[in-house]
């Protein structure tokens, strides 16, 4: 369970004010001292986040959040990075417990959770406690809520079957590959070993797509960019599909025949993360770069930068070789990401294995509501290397329609 990658857990997110008792609620639905609990209320300062296994729902990420209502300039800062929370939240629930007055505090985060469109629950906690007041508002409002207490464990596993019903309609992850490979299909893997390959393993996008593959009892083989004709040439017959790193696009194209499937890791992950039609409309902004443009390269993840980086050296020397436009480029990481984006003019995100589908889903409705184009690493890198067609083939069904006119201008 602890191996399953984090941004494949369903993400539970934890709000409310200050000792409504959130700490005492994770440890009592994860059965163990998982969060630091005490009667000063403002214990939690900052989000912390929890990898478990929660029974019968799978593997979890819960989010113990500082509380909504925090004081002061370090308070209100608190405050914003557990907004920032809703972001990778799937589920939702909001704490309170019998006699909480509820006021803007909650109901702020209710109109937050429906704008986007998120399930959530209250969790009246402390029930061994007297009192209504949250009863009376949630029942007069038609508002989800069920009572528990985190110090009998009344009402917990019913929390947990609450949980698991919110959670499907919300929180469905595409599959990688398994739904375009049968049993027994041999698929390649092409990893490259370079500089910002970590010593000694593969980067997790390449062991998700295999163990999927191992999954679907398909016969995985892999190889280096440098070794796929020998592989191709030691099969009986043609592989089902081939799925390479997207900085090796023209080494593979110039390798594999043309009738043999051609993908990449980062689109499989545009596909299985965010929205591969997005990306791909995206794209072909490209075409209408100007001088001085700014151009956002969005990581999910922290990093050591190596120099042969793709966000800060490899995609900036591409642009420039494709379009020599003087374009400026500003890259943010991790969980940064700006709140405007109005002066971009394309945003360019990573795959996004480190996040969950939430976080990415997040960036690219930023990016289509103020109206700035939105594409990824390896979308990219296909349309630059005029195969943008080939490389989304495998994932034709539900696509957009390429506009062949710009596609041919890429191959040039």
């Amino acid at each position: 369970m602890y191996r399953t990658p984090a941004s494949n857990r369903l993400h539970i997110g934890i709000f409310g004010k200050r000792n409504t008792g959130k700490s005492s609620l994770i440890n009592a639905l994860t059965g163990q001292d998982t969060a630091i609990v005490s009667e000063v209320a403002g214990t939690t300062t900052d989000p912390v986040y929890k990898a478990m296994e929660i029974l019968p729902i799978g593997p979890c990420m819960l989010i113990d959040t500082a509380g909504i209502d925090d004081e002061g300039v370090l308070g209100e800062e608190r405050v914003k990075r557990t907004l920032v929370v809703l972001r990778k939240t799937d589920v939702g629930l909001i704490v309170v417990e019998p006699d909480t007055l509820i006021d803007s505090f909650e109901e702020d985060l209710i109109k937050v959770f429906r704008s986007k469109k998120l399930p959530f629950l209250f969790v009246i906690n402390k029930s061994e406690v007297p009192g209504d007041n949250a009863q009376v508002y949630l029942e007069k409002n038609q508002l989800p809520f069920i009572k528990v207490s985190s110090k009998t464990k009344q009402g917990i596993e019913e929390l947990k079957k609450e949980i698991i019903g919110l959670a499907p309609g919300h929180w469905s992850p595409i599959p990688l590959v398994g739904d375009i490979i049968n049993p027994k299909d041999v698929v390649i893997l092409v990893c490259p070993i370079d500089s910002a390959m970590p010593q000694g393993r593969l980067i997790l996008p390449q062991v998700q797509v295999m163990r999927d593959c191992l999954d679907n009892n398909a016969v995985v083989l892999v190889t280096k960019e440098t070794e796929l004709l020998d592989c191709l040439k030691a099969l009986k017959e043609k592989p089902r599909l081939v799925i390479t790193d997207s900085q090796v696009f023209e080494d593979v194209r110039d390798t594999l025949p043309a009738d043999i499937p051609l993908t990449s890791f980062s689109t499989v992950f545009a596909r299985h993360k965010g929205d591969l039609n997005a990306y791909i409309r995206g794209v072909y902004a490209l075409e209408e770069l100007k001088d001085g443009d700014e151009i956002l390269i969005a990581e999910a993840c922290t990093h050591h930068v190596q120099p042969e980086d793709i966000g800060r050296s490899k995609i900036p020397t591409w642009l420039w070789n494709y379009t020599r436009k003087e374009l400026h480029y500003e890259v943010t990481a991790g969980g940064d990401f700006p709140d405007d984006l109005s002066r971009y003019k394309l945003v360019i995100s990573c795959g996004g294995c480190m996040v969950n589908r939430a976080e990415i889903m997040h960036r690219i409705k930023k990016a289509q509501d103020a109206a700035v184009a939105i594409t990824n690493y390896g979308v990219l890198m296909a349309y630059l290397s005029g195969i943008l067609e080939r490389i989304i083939e495998p994932f034709k069904v539900g696509l957009v329609k390429l506009d062949m006119e710009f596609d041919k201008a890429a191959r040039k």
